[in-house]
């Protein structure tokens, strides 16, 4: 008997096989619809019966045949209402709530006890379920023995005996998880090694010297033995005391060899240590958790970008610097750059070559990018900044690789291309296929090693940009994502349909080549020895008063040549210009290309004309007045005395000047 979904039921085999009823009976019953068949038989699994529906016949033989069947109802309701409890599992793994550390195996002890007690209280507390159970008492005694009948099945230490079981229940409810903690653990007046003594032997494992465990054993013995003068904490000063590393009996703490090596390789404490002794860098690398990520559905949603010495070295020890620009989702290495130095130019021909390819295809820009910090950091206010060109900018943190996706594309490119096509690739501390063999040459300074090759600059970049080939047209690895598609083919056909359309002019003005011109008798510019048109005559009146300088940006293609050409003026867009095409002037030796480009020479110089004649201003004529005029009208005039004043005296009159002749004179 068992249960299925959530009904007590029989398989048809114990009904025929036992005797209940013959298979003819069974059959007859089924069509009869006078029993339920709550799931039908195949070759994978059998016949189920719901036990309620059976006539009563039938059931008191079933009732004979199973007289626990109670018994087998409750362990069934118990099996299907066991949760392992989460929270137990971080109450029990905190040692702060605990008091004491638990090692794995009594951590899962103790959280299988409270799932199980669990369950137990919830039927205790569902009225519903316990009557279809139990009846209207809760079975304290059918309880327990259901548990016990269920220990080899979870694992748990509850008690087997009723009263016990009960007395555990209550308590668990009573008092929580820390019931069910025994008192035999975590307490420290029976551990040798306290919490303390534990914490001193793991400082003096933490000194710089990277001291091994017999070190460790042989300072701490010297200290408790006052055999040295003084351990302190470096950071504030205070002396440890060799008395608070005493027995009860006032005898010291001494460890054996094997004790300390055990608390010393304790994954707690080795941590700690490791902390202490590595650098930052190694121990984010080796022991710090990194963050775990999966792969995206679309092609240039983000580029992933680093730079990675070329393996083989040319004559005088010299490297070959390269760059490159991976699309995360399709693995493709869509943008290339070698340099003798690894520096800001090597950074914008790898930019370069990844937008001259996008635009070839006709590409949007890429939605994203993560990138390193120390070459990129001078355009995280301009070029990188979220929104201004990219619209997700993620700059990784300072020495750490593994945050940039690049980095693990460019090991599986090494080990797989790099590695297959050509020798002496790996590194002399490697191990198996990875191993490169050096010779060391004996001299004065003994820090000399002899490569068994050299190559020229040419052979190593040509062999790279072929290899780079093959790794784009190889199988992507995700092929249960991509089946039978490269890695090219994955970029080409799951182009991400939300990008933003290519902006040739913001990519000329912050990754472009930039020349300092001037406009020429009002129509061109002279940018990489070659005149360009302005596209109106109109483009003048951005200008500054008295400044015809501009600053020409573009976009090399590979062979350096400008593409599209842009002018600004003081970091304002002025105009995009058009390259003059000139024709030749033996009109003997003319093509059809001469003819072309002297009518559209002429329609350039016509929409000048037209500009001119639309916007020609008229000189205005003056008209001066005549002196005679003027004095006529200064005669006329009379000037009248002032008013008398009372309050002056008789005799006093002012001196008066004459300012009509003053005044035609300044006129």
């Amino acid at each position: 008997m068992e249960y299925y979904q959530k009904r007590l039921c029989i398989s048809m085999n114990e009904l025929v096989g036992k005797g209940v009823m013959t298979r003819g009976c069974y059959d007859k019953l089924v069509v009869r619809r006078q029993i339920e068949v709550t799931r039908r038989g195949n070759r994978s699994c059998y016949a189920l019966v719901a036990y309620d529906s059976l006539p009563e016949k039938y059931k008191d033989m079933v009732d004979a045949m199973y007289p626990d069947k109670g018994k087998v109802m409750l362990q069934e309701w118990v099996r299907k209402n066991y949760h392992r409890d989460q929270n137990a599992q971080v109450w029990f793994s905190d040692r702060e709530k605990v008091g004491f550390d638990l090692n794995p195996r009594q951590v899962n002890e103790y959280v299988v006890n409270a799932s199980v007690l669990n369950c137990c209280l919830y039927l205790y507390d569902n009225a519903s379920a316990r009557m279809k159970l139990m009846g209207k008492t809760y079975s304290w005694e059918q309880m327990a023995d259901c548990v016990s009948s269920l220990k080899e099945l979870y694992g748990h230490t509850l008690p087997e005996s009723m009263l016990r079981f009960r007395m555990k229940a209550n308590a668990y409810r009573r008092d929580g998880y820390a019931s069910l903690v025994s008192g035999k653990f975590g307490n420290q007046n029976k551990r040798l090694v306290d919490y303390p003594t534990e914490r001193l032997i793991v400082s003096l494992a933490c000194r710089g010297n990277k001291p091994y465990s017999t070190e460790v054993h042989e300072l701490y013995i010297g200290f408790v033995l006052g055999e040295i003068a003084a351990v302190y904490d470096p950071e504030t000063g205070e002396l440890f005391n060799p008395d608070n590393f005493k027995k009860k009996n006032g005898e010291p703490k001494t460890l054996s060899l094997s004790t300390i090596d055990y608390y010393l390789t304790l994954p707690r404490n080795k941590v700690l240590i490791e902390k202490a002794q590595l650098s930052w860098t190694a121990f984010m690398h080796e022991q710090a958790p990194h963050m775990h990520r999966h792969g995206g559905d679309f092609s240039l949603s983000q580029i992933t970008m680093d730079d990675v010495d070329l393996p083989r070295r040319m004559k005088g020890n010299q490297t070959v610097h390269a760059y490159y620009a991976y699309d995360v989702v399709s693995q493709c290495r869509i943008g290339l750059a070698y340099g003798r130095k690894k520096d800001d130019r090597l950074v914008v021909d790898c930019f370069r070559d990844m937008f001259r390819l996008i635009a070839k295809h006709g590409w949007g820009i890429p939605a994203g990018i993560e990138v390193e910090n120390h070459l990129m950091s001078k355009y995280r206010e301009g070029f990188l900044l979220a929104g201004e060109m990219f619209t997700f900018v993620r700059f990784g943190a300072p020495q750490n690789s593994q945050e940039k996706y690049a980095e693990n594309l460019n090991g599986a490119f090494k080990t797989t291309i790099a590695h297959k096509n050509h020798e002496g690739i790996g590194r002399f501390y490697n191990k198996g296929k990875r191993r490169k063999e050096s010779r060391k040459i004996s001299d004065e300074t003994n820090d000399l090693y002899e490569d068994l090759k050299y190559y020229s600059w040419e052979q190593l970049v040509a062999e790279d940009r072929a290899d780079c080939e093959e790794w784009n047209n190889t199988l992507h690895p995700d092929q249960k994502k991509f089946p039978g598609m490269t890695r090219w083919q994955v970029l080409e056909t799951r182009i991400n349909p939300m990008l933003l359309p290519y902006d040739a002019r913001s990519l000329s003005w912050y990754i472009g080549e930039h020349v300092e011109t001037s406009i020429r008798r009002n129509s061109t510019v002279r940018v990489a020895h070659e005149d360009w048109w302005l596209s109106d005559t109109s483009v003048l009146e951005k200008l500054e008063p008295n400044n015809y300088k501009v600053t020409a940006c573009y976009l090399p293609d590979n062979e350096g040549n400008p593409g599209e050409v842009f002018i600004y003026q003081g970091g304002k867009f002025i105009d995009t210009v058009e390259k003059v095409k000139t024709y030749s002037r033996v009109m003997a030796e003319q093509t059809e290309e001469d003819q072309v480009a002297f009518v559209e020479q002429q329609k350039k110089v016509a929409r000048f004309g037209k500009y001119i004649e639309d916007h020609k201003v008229t000189p205005v004529g003056i008209i001066r007045r005549k002196e005679t005029a003027i004095q006529e009208d200064v005669a006329s005039l009379t000037i009248q005395p002032p008013p008398q004043q009372d309050d002056y005296e008789d005799d006093y009159i002012p001196q008066m000047t004459d300012f009509r002749n003053k005044g035609v004179a300044a006129v």
